[in-house]
């Protein structure tokens, strides 16, 4: 499995979470085995939020090639573009630290995000 999480720097995981999705300056890449052990990590800088607005986040990580994103908080329209894409939005909001919250997803104590979750803003 391999999960994208929003993080502020680029320190694998022990980057700061993102509090918002769309306006992360960096994802976490984290792949999983079958175990739910972690086999690899990766920081790679996100798209701009620019004129394009969320449109342009979505797109790039529509091209990651992952199967979710564990995010603190994300706007309905990401939202339901992963979902339809395929993707499985993650939601855990009290671990400020990536590795933290990837132990709560390996560990199935994580739900997915519903829009009831979804920030309106």
């Amino acid at each position: 499995m391999k999960i994208a999480v929003p993080s502020e720097n680029a320190n694998g995981l022990a980057s700061m979470r993102s509090g918002h999705f769309g306006h992360a300056p960096f994802l976490t890449i984290v792949e999983l085995d079958e175990n739910m052990q972690v086999t690899g990590v990766e920081s790679v800088k996100n798209a701009e939020h620019g004129e394009g607005g969320c449109g342009n986040v979505i797109e790039y990580v529509l091209g990651l090639g992952l199967d979710g994103i564990l995010a603190a908080g994300m706007g309905m329209p990401p939202l339901m573009r992963f979902t339809q894409g395929g993707m499985t939005v993650y939601f855990e909001a009290t671990e400020p630290i990536v590795g933290p919250a990837i132990e709560l997803l390996a560990q199935g104590q994580v739900r997915v995000m519903t829009p009831a979750d979804a920030c309106h803003h």
